[in-house]
């Protein structure tokens, strides 16, 4: 074990007293100064202003139970309980972000992941299909901290596209510019988080947002999180386009299952980090028609069921037992989590009613 060191070198397992707590991002001396890990994992307030109506909910991923889940006995503050030693949850390891009764995101470390390197940021206004801001990021765990940088890129992205119009107003050039700055705000929160850490391999992340306005939605993404568009009783649409060697793949003749199943299959062309070759998103803009889901994911959900039409059938009979968005959300969840976990699971939901 290494002195400062949040996990274990030979099992990723979280390290007694390693917990981050703090609040909001700090610049890069604080960085230097205190080290990448402090002041992430507690609820920080948005950076920027929020336009009006628009809620936030800030997750606090830092505080553990106080109350052992197996014994009932007292959790000391190395994270273990006293009576039995069992460790209490890590929050990180399952979150809701839930800032409207119609708008939620979950996020899962899944079974086979020693940790959570997924995140999500979202936010709403209360009336349904007014106003929404949907953000996924997946660290890529090839990299060390990669998990500070899918949270501190998610939460700086739901920042920018959650404040004010600007003066373009909301057109969709507008929106399509916006999502451009989002994605600049979560690699720059990124480079943030790692300043003078001294990793030899920098930490980075994929990214996917979406803006929903009325029935009009924007996504931005980079990297191969996803972005769907489930309508009711109709064939779900695949938003975003994977940069990835499957997707290259795909699109040059080689059959999805054949992609998506060999050794370059979770291989990405683009990502967020110090060491990305392009941080700009591709967007789209969407005329959602009809009733439905908009839904953003992690790979964690789409490996188990990557073609659209899968995809919008496993959430037509999920919707049977469970309608509300969070209800969805958390089934989807479980259901990626039954069918093997292999990786950690996010899944963001808004709906769009008639």
């Amino acid at each position: 074990m290494v002195a400062g060191e949040r996990f274990c070198e030979n099992c990723g397992a979280d390290l007694p007293g390693s917990d981050v707590t703090g609040g909001d991002l700090p610049d890069q001396a604080q960085v230097a100064a205190q080290g990448p890990d402090d002041d992430l994992l507690a609820a920080p307030a948005p950076q920027v202003a929020l336009r009006e109506g628009v809620v936030v909910v800030p997750v606090d991923l830092a505080v553990r139970a106080a109350t052992c889940t197996a014994c009932g006995g007292a959790v000391a503050a190395d994270g273990y309980c006293e009576q039995c030693g069992t460790p209490a949850p890590n929050p990180r390891d399952h979150w809701v972000d839930e800032p409207a009764p119609w708008v939620v995101a979950v996020c899962d470390r899944g079974v086979r992941h020693s940790r959570n390197e997924d995140a999500v940021a979202v936010a709403a206004a209360a009336d349904t299909g007014s106003f929404a801001v949907l953000v996924v990021c997946d660290g890529v765990s090839s990299a060390p901290d990669s998990d500070q940088a899918s949270l501190a890129a998610a939460r700086a992205a739901r920042d920018v596209l959650a404040g004010p119009p600007g003066d373009a107003g909301e057109d969709s050039a507008a929106s399509m510019s916006l999502a451009g700055a989002a994605a600049h705000a979560a690699a720059s929160a990124v480079a943030r988080r790692v300043a003078g850490s001294g990793r030899g391999s920098p930490p980075s992340t994929t990214f996917v947002a979406a803006v929903l306005q009325g029935r009009d939605a924007f996504v931005g993404w980079v990297g191969d999180s996803r972005a769907y568009w489930v309508p009711d009783g109709a064939t779900a649409e695949q938003l975003s386009v994977d940069d990835s060697w499957a997707a290259e793949a795909i699109a040059l003749g080689v059959p999805r299952e054949e992609a998506e199943s060999g050794p370059k299959a979770h291989a990405i062309t683009r990502w967020l980090g110090a060491d990305a070759p392009d941080p700009d998103p591709r967007t789209l803009s969407r005329r959602l028609d009809g009733p439905g889901w908009l839904l953003l994911c992690s790979d964690g959900l789409w490996n188990y069921c990557s073609e659209p039409e899968a995809l919008g059938e496993l959430v037509a009979d999920t919707r049977e037992h469970a309608q509300a968005p969070r209800e969805l959300a958390e089934a989807l969840v479980q259901w990626a989590i039954d069918a093997g976990g292999a990786d950690n699971i996010s899944v963001a939901l808004a709906r769009v009613e008639a």
